[in-house]
């Protein structure tokens, strides 16, 4: 093993010997980065936005936009980092910088970083180009969904939006624009220890998988954006970290005639740009969860793997019929993910077992969506997640999955619905008494996000919505 290092602004820098679970946030403060700031500590508010170099889906390098108080330093061993320091100076600002201040788009200062941080990474982003103009995006193809994790608290958001869209392309100059044309720097494996406990981020699926055989007190991070808050929320320290988003083996991707096959160390937004609406369930899903910060780190074996119950992934997935490959030493399995779930936060998955494939049957089902209700429409944890994937032929329902979150101790299918569907007219009747049978699905709970009279009325509101959204569709 090296000395871990990253590349800091451009400089080579020696991590030191620092915590295991310090962040990449409070790593930089230390060295006076001190444009980035702890907000929420939570990967909400984005004031700790940084830019890493990691590989692209449409270029060999892309610049992406992360929660630097999620991710522990440890993690980018090896790794780019540009920070808001590095982007421009002073005396000559980086074109979002210029555009922030002279379009207004700063007053206290505190979120501006981060800001400046995502907006440059969507700035960068290959494929951005003049014509996409609606609500959500500019005149310059700039998507707003950049900007989601980021929050002001006294400027407004007009102005920055107003920053967004009035940027051009990057020059021919750009040093940031030509990184993107070279490869992305190699996963490093990595092996820190502290009096906290150790970090290692294994050179193999291999490795990882005979380390977790070992350790029982082990910690799996992708992109941490859950552990991340455990650590500086809850104070938790696991005693091994063990890094395994960066392995070949657990970043598949394959689309084919008969399946499409998802790394579980894949991010969201990796994904997402892969797909390319191949999936339209899952395209609707994307927007929804979380923020575009944190599905830059987020992927679905971290979101399935935590079991919980209020996963956005899960409904999704299990409309679709997925099933998990799990890998361990003693070789791989496969398990339907309507098996997975055993209890609140139990799962079928080992101790020494690792979700390594997310196996989607082709082909798809064709009406299908992803219903998410929630406090705010975006950047939300649901009170009530619904996904279908339904089949109608010559007037009948020839077949329908359902997949609920947030109304039981795991995401289910909601079984006794489908079953009241399926081999009868898609018709307002049909779905009015399933829609009835929908509301007693799962067993829905009182809570801070809803009440479960709530959660039971919108199960059967969602049912109809999407009856009658096919019926304007075909209309």
């Amino acid at each position: 093993m090296t000395t871990p290092t990253l590349k800091v602004n451009g400089e080579s820098t020696a991590i030191g010997a620092v915590p295991v679970h310090t962040s990449v946030l409070d790593w930089l403060r230390d060295r006076g980065l001190t444009g980035a700031k702890e907000g929420c500590a939570e990967g909400e508010c984005g004031a700790c936005s940084v830019l890493v170099a990691r590989p692209g889906t449409d270029a060999p390098t892309e610049w992406i936009a992360v929660n630097a108080c999620l991710l522990p330093i440890a993690g980018l061993d090896g790794q780019e980092v540009v920070t808001s320091e590095g982007l421009g100076t002073p005396a000559a600002l980086h074109p979002v910088q210029e555009e922030m201040a002279v379009r207004g788009g700063s007053q206290c200062g505190f979120c501006t970083p981060g800001f400046v941080c995502s907006m440059a990474a969507e700035y960068y982003r290959p494929g951005r180009a003049a014509g996409a103009d609606d609500h959500e995006h500019g005149p310059n193809g700039f998507d707003l969904h950049s900007l989601s994790g980021n929050l002001c608290r006294c400027t407004g958001y007009r102005p920055i939006r107003d920053a967004a869209y009035a940027l051009s392309q990057p020059g021919p100059n750009d040093a940031f624009a030509a990184r993107c044309s070279n490869p992305p720097p190699a996963p490093a494996a990595t092996e820190m220890v502290s009096g906290e406990g150790e970090f290692v981020r294994p050179a193999s699926l291999d490795a990882a998988l005979e380390l977790l055989s070992e350790r029982e007190d082990a910690q799996i991070v992708a992109g941490s954006t859950d552990v991340g808050v455990q650590v500086n929320i809850f104070g938790s320290r696991p005693p091994l970290v063990i890094a395994i988003d960066r392995l070949t083996e657990l970043r598949e991707f394959s689309v084919g005639s008969d399946e499409a096959r998802l790394g579980a160390a894949l991010t969201l937004t990796e994904i997402e740009r892969r797909l390319a609406g191949r999936v339209p369930l899952l395209d609707q899903l994307f927007p929804q969860f979380a923020s575009r910060l944190i599905r830059n780190g987020a992927t679905i074996g971290g979101n399935l793997g935590t079991g919980s119950p209020i996963g956005d992934t899960p409904p999704a997935l299990l409309a679709l019929d997925a099933s998990l490959v799990l890998a361990s030493t003693r070789g791989d399995r496969v398990v339907p993910l309507a098996d997975y779930f055993t209890g609140y936060r139990q799962t079928v998955k080992a101790a020494d077992e690792l979700i390594k494939t997310i196996v989607i049957p082709l082909p798809l089902a064709p009406m299908t969506a992803f219903h998410k209700i929630a406090k705010r429409r975006f950047d939300d944890i649901s009170s009530v997640a619904i996904g279908y994937a339904v089949d109608v032929a010559d007037g009948i329902v020839r077949e329908a999955r359902i997949g609920l979150g947030g109304v039981a101790a795991t995401p289910l299918r909601a079984r006794s619905t489908e079953a009241e569907l399926i081999g009868k007219p898609w018709t307002g009747e049909t779905v009015r008494r399933a829609a009835a049978v929908m509301a007693a699905e799962g067993t829905p709970m009182d809570d801070h996000r809803a009440s479960s009279s709530y959660r039971s009325a919108m199960l059967g509101q969602s049912l109809l919505r999407f009856y009658f959204s096919d019926q304007e569709a075909t209309a």
